[in-house]
């Protein structure tokens, strides 16, 4: 076996026999004798119009042994272990923890305040048709986290890239397809998470450990002044040796209790703005640079195509987040009397639409400090200017840049509804005129991006966590409260399925030491 890497044309990477001809040239080995060729890392070049495809390969020849291509997890009856954890959070760092805790022998009991994975589909489907929002059963809580229904991409800007591909190595264990092991941007989709996230709650049960869903937590239990446990809402405590906090960003009424309860929190850095989308048809013509039947062979061999932007305005950043190819805008609040929205894709990426928040960044001396105040009262007030419930305010985008009420709306993928609102006369003016000038930008990179045919839809506010539960960066336990494990998104130190997902193994694997 050896490592080749290849520059192709998307023509040569789409073809099996195309690619085996390319690599036998490459190696100089007989076509007859190739057995194998293995994809390791897939990346696209779209920056110039002779789009490049970037393929990192393993070669394997007749006479070798073709050897997994990762280790499997062994877990371990867990049932009768002396060391017990519980983990508050049933989102990617507290199931990756739980899954770190069977591997080395450790009894994980994981809380979850949300529903199991279908029932929570139930709430989600009322919310979609704008029937009511359960505060406890929504896009961001419940078994999973609020990756579940709200996309599954697995991407990480972490440097920790061997850490990191383990984490792509336990999904893929637990059902998703093999693109995950090689694709840069991999995406496991809403549509097939939910079934992979069952399949580790069966693992962790399986093996000896416990998960209770539709169990709040309502207080910390202490013992010599250190952490052994928690209280929960309906008066149940669940004791361990160490508690894992796996809250999730949206967690705002646990950050309270946390801070009545002593533990240090402090403001962070995090950002907010709209949610915007286009025509999938044209974001594929900007990326691709294609138009007729050259655009349609490129969507065939290279998918929906899907974009990064970032421009510095006014000394802050103003960048796209969580950006969905063929996908659509879903209502992602948690709190009654606001209004979130958020974006997410299927499996297939295939809706006519495409999705993507851009944000502005702020940080804590921007809002005097108060970053959950501010993020609340930002969403309240998409709430007040909408249409009641989860309908969402809505404008043209050219008509947001320019300052104008849009008379009307176009075509939109966001279920519940959206009303005409002149997005400018709520939105701060420190965010609203940095967007304004960051889709100018943008339409200077990707010319026609800013079109009237577009339309933005606020707010988006759940990029990040507004708040970080302080932690001591060796030991990873909370700076002033022993036993106590922040850990993931919600605690500040995380962004995303994967990076949070490896801060769960990583808190476990320093509760080991």
């Amino acid at each position: 076996m050896h490592t080749l890497q290849l520059i192709l044309s998307p023509l040569e990477a789409s073809s099996d026999i195309s690619l085996k001809q390319r690599v036998a040239r490459e190696s100089n080995i007989s076509l007859k004798d190739i057995s194998e060729v293995r994809l390791i890392k897939r990346s696209l070049d779209c920056r110039q119009r002779d789009i490049k495809v970037l393929l990192t390969l393993q070669v394997f020849t007749n006479d070798e042994d073709r050897t997994l291509r990762y280790e499997e997890p062994i877990f371990r009856d867990v049932s009768n272990s002396n060391r017990q954890i519980v983990i508050v959070g049933a989102g990617p760092a507290g199931l990756f923890a739980a899954l770190r805790c069977l591997e080395l022998g450790i009894r994980p009991i994981v809380i979850e305040r949300g529903k199991e994975v279908s029932s929570r589909k139930r709430d989600i489907a009322l919310l979609n048709r704008n029937e009511g929002l359960n505060a406890e059963s929504n896009y961001c809580f419940g078994e999973g986290g609020a990756g579940t229904f709200s996309d599954g991409k697995l991407f990480s800007r972490s440097k920790k890239r061997g850490e990191m591909q383990r984490v792509m190595e336990l999904f893929h264990h637990f059902g998703a397809n093999d693109s995950v092991l090689y694709e840069t941007h991999a995406h496991i989709g809403s549509d097939r998470l939910p079934e992979i996230i069952k399949s580790i709650r069966r693992t962790i049960i399986e093996y000896g450990g416990e998960i209770h869903f539709e169990t709040k937590m309502t207080g910390l239990l202490r013992n010599a002044g250190k952490v052994c446990g928690i209280r929960t809402e309906g008066g149940q405590d669940y004791m361990g040796d160490a508690v894992v906090l796996a809250i999730g960003h949206s967690a705002h009424d646990t950050y309270r209790l946390l801070e009545a309860e002593g533990v240090e929190l402090a403001a962070k850095g995090f950002a907010m703005g709209v949610r915007v989308e286009h025509s999938q048809r044209l974001i594929n013509q900007l990326i691709y640079r294609r138009s007729g039947r050259e655009l349609e062979q490129m969507v065939e061999w290279l998918g929906n195509a899907n974009y990064s932007l970032v421009t510095q305005v006014e000394g802050r950043g103003v960048y796209s987040f969580c950006m969905c190819p063929g996908g659509h805008i879903v209502p992602a609040g948690s709190i009654d009397g606001s209004c979130v929205v958020n974006g997410m894709s299927s499996s297939l990426r295939n809706s006519p639409f495409a999705n993507s928040g851009i944000v502005v960044e702020i940080r804590p001396e921007d809002v005097n400090g108060k970053t959950l105040q501010f993020q609340e009262d930002l969403e309240r007030l998409a709430y007040e200017n909408g249409g009641g419930k989860s309908i969402a305010p809505a404008q043209r985008l050219r008509d947001f840049v320019e300052g104008r009420l849009s008379d009307s709306l176009p075509a939109c993928s966001y279920l519940p509804g959206i009303v005409s609102s002149k997005l400018s006369d709520w939105l701060p003016k420190h965010i609203g005129r940095r967007l304004q000038q960051g889709f100018q930008d943008f339409d200077k990179k990707y010319r026609g991006y800013l079109t009237n045919d577009a339309v933005v839809l606020g707010v988006e506010s759940r990029s990040s966590s507004a708040v970080r539960i302080s932690r001591d960066r060796e030991t990873m336990e909370s700076v002033n409260t022993p036993c106590l494990y922040p850990c993931g998104e919600g605690a500040g130190y995380a962004g995303g399925i994967t990076s949070s997902a490896l801060d769960g193994i990583n808190i476990i694997n320093k509760i080991y030491e």
